[in-house]
């Protein structure tokens, strides 16, 4: 198995983090077919997902969002590529610009 950790801080407040991490998560159930499962609590939220050889979780608080995910076999071949689009995506949803 291949390991993806991605942390970024953000300003963006609790609210509007979890309006872009469901939307993350719908893109890729859309897209890619995965699982996801949004877990809602006060002060932080969970997104589960899993499918197409990945799984993981997304842990959104009001000042990052920080994802660990496994990858299958296959998946792992292309563990590069798909680190770099996930962390692009982060960049964006935070505003961090290269």
């Amino acid at each position: 198995m291949s390991d993806i950790q991605i942390e970024r801080a953000h300003q963006l407040g609790l609210p509007t983090a979890r309006q872009h991490a469901r939307s993350w998560a719908d893109k890729a159930q859309a897209k890619f077919g995965v699982d996801c499962r949004y877990e809602e609590g006060s002060d932080s939220d969970t997104l589960h997902f899993s499918g197409n050889g990945i799984d993981g979780q997304l842990l959104v608080t009001a000042t990052t969002l920080s994802l660990q995910a496994e990858l299958g076999f296959l998946a792992a071949m292309f563990k590069d590529q798909i680190e770099t689009k996930l962390r692009a995506q982060f960049d964006e949803m935070t505003g961090v610009t290269a």
